[in-house]
């Protein structure tokens, strides 16, 4: 696909087809890591389809809280502002200042971790990273089975470990939540979580999708024109 990709942006398609790419490689699947079962054996862990959907903004909206009140307090996500997370997912910006901003009281401020870095390094060895870009970079799938995957762990200074991240330092902030509900539940409560995390780190890419949808039926529709005229010009060539 890829090879296809890079073929047809020479043809000045590849923008346009690109979304195509990343659609077909995450219906392909994939592993998200290794871990050993309880007889000893090494068992490969397939990726869990993350239900990303940036039309549905009742998901995004709770997505949004579960991630302030689950992970805002350790990670930053620096290119996100509040007063675009209002107009986006469509929130009243007196709830976003109300609900949401729990770090500022400035709504155009970005989402900043209020902990120093190296208060966070002590307690897990390094400061949590930057959740901006991380479906990004990871892959949509890739985040929502890890927060699907902690287990307990006794021998992890939290109590616990993670299938996919083996010896994360992370704990399992969701653990309680977890308690609380059903798989079903939270495996929903996790899905808007992270289709909150895709929406922050491509916030157009619904639209690029359509955009780039009707991109290829205007080029497809284009070149019925340009191939007529070509046979034009070429008819009399022998």
């Amino acid at each position: 696909m890829s090879t296809l990709i890079k073929y047809l942006t020479g043809l000045g398609l590849g923008v346009a087809l690109s979304f195509t790419a990343g659609t077909a490689l995450a219906a392909e699947g994939g592993e998200c890591g290794d871990f050993i079962n309880a007889e000893g054996y090494t068992e490969h862990l397939a990726c869990s389809k993350a239900p990303i959907d940036f039309t549905n903004k009742g998901s995004l909206q709770n997505g949004a809280k579960m991630f302030m009140n689950y992970c805002a307090g350790c990670h930053s996500a620096k290119y996100v502002r509040h007063s675009r997370i209002a107009k986006d997912l469509e929130i009243p910006p007196e709830l976003v200042e109300k609900y949401l901003m729990v770090t500022t009281d400035q709504i155009g401020d970005h989402i900043n971790a209020e902990i120093d870095p190296e208060v966070q390094a002590s307690w897990f060895g390094a400061p949590p990273p930057d959740l901006s870009l991380e479906t990004r970079l990871r892959g949509d799938d890739w985040v929502y089975t890890y927060l699907l995957s902690f287990y307990e762990d006794p021998s992890r200074p939290w109590g616990a470990n993670n299938l996919v991240l083996k010896n994360v330092a992370m704990p399992h902030v969701l653990n309680n939540l977890q308690q609380d509900l059903s798989d079903e539940e939270f495996k929903s409560e996790v899905g808007d979580l992270v289709n909150y995390m895709a929406w922050m780190a491509e916030p157009v890419r619904h639209d690029r999708q359509v955009i780039g949808f009707f991109v290829i039926i205007f080029l497809l529709v284009l070149l019925i024109p340009v191939w007529l005229l070509n046979k034009e010009f070429w008819k009399d060539v022998k």
